[in-house]
């Protein structure tokens, strides 16, 4: 009997798969860090000059792995759970008309801080501050917020860096030891503490003191839930980035407390993420890495 898998046909198979990989990575590439997403990675890294963040640094680890697509996401779920700092999204970003805006702002952020030249680093710190100066007002329930408020602003930073080393722990390439990870905290402060966040944490105690210090700040929220909503289901995806995108964003929920998924209704079922939810994320993720140049 012939073989239906012949050499050819196997071949055929293998360009038909190598296909749609690359499609999906590129769609997600394009949706998430912008058309020139590529071309602005490359330049960043070739120009000359003293960066913010040393070369050595687990920073340029964590943050130049692609499992910050989870720890990204994980990241804004878990920030709306504080009510003051939701608010200033909701009333001040257009998450709902753009809904990777924040996200591919976010990204060129981290890029610029981690990796770019010391003078754009800076720069792109200053341009974040005057942002902040214009985000201020009241929640439903009266409460006072501005985006320029170092409490604010400690909690946002602690919740992005909880939550990209929670993503790296499980999706990263390389894993960090203890003593990176406090090197991590250390160094990543630096950012925070230019932005205006005060009592900026440098060790892994100390971000896991800071986390513990705001739990009883954190609240379900109408806001919340359905920022919440929009993440989990946003518009506009193609077939190739609905692939890609829902596995990545049931990585990041299977990675907050079930405290946090039950304050933004999102299912809890642990048995299912172990043994489901982080192998397809990390297949999702893999094609990512698969597409990006060494």
């Amino acid at each position: 009997m012939t073989s239906l898998l012949n050499p050819t046909s196997v071949a055929a198979l293998g360009e038909q798969v190598a296909a749609v990989r690359g499609a999906i990575a590129s769609a997600l590439d394009t949706r998430i860090g912008g058309p020139d997403a590529r071309k602005r990675w490359d330049d960043m890294l070739a120009a000359p000059g003293e960066r913010l963040i040393a070369e050595d640094s687990p920073v340029r680890v964590v943050h130049g792995d692609i499992a910050m697509l989870v720890g990204g996401l994980r990241a804004i779920l878990f920030q709306s759970l504080q009510p003051r700092a939701m608010a200033g999204v909701a009333q001040h970003s257009n998450y709902r008309t753009d809904p990777w805006g924040r996200l591919q702002r976010t990204a060129d952020f981290l890029g610029a801080v981690t990796f770019a030249p010391i003078e754009q680093a800076l720069q792109s710190i200053e341009v974040v501050r005057s942002v902040h100066l214009r985000v201020h007002g009241t929640t439903s329930r009266g409460e006072p917020y501005s985006a320029s408020e170092p409490h604010l602003l400690r909690w946002v930073h602690i919740a992005e860096i909880d939550s990209f080393l929670a993503s790296h722990r499980v999706y990263g390439a390389t894993k960090l030891t203890p003593a990176e990870e406090d090197r991590y905290v250390a160094d990543v402060a630096v950012v925070a503490e230019r932005l205006g966040a005060d009592r900026v944490p440098t060790s892994m105690s100390e971000l896991r003191a800071a986390l513990r210090e705001f739990s009883p700040e954190m609240r379900s929220s109408k806001e919340a839930r359905e920022a919440t909503r929009y993440l989990a289901f946003p518009p506009g995806l193609s077939a190739a980035e609905r692939v890609g995108y829902g596995p990545i964003f049931t990585g990041a929920a299977s990675l907050l407390s079930v405290r946090n998924r039950i304050m933004l209704r999102l299912p809890v079922f642990p048995v299912t993420e172990r043994l489901v939810v982080r192998p397809v994320t990390s297949v999702a993720l893999s094609l990512g890495r698969w597409s990006r140049p060494t």
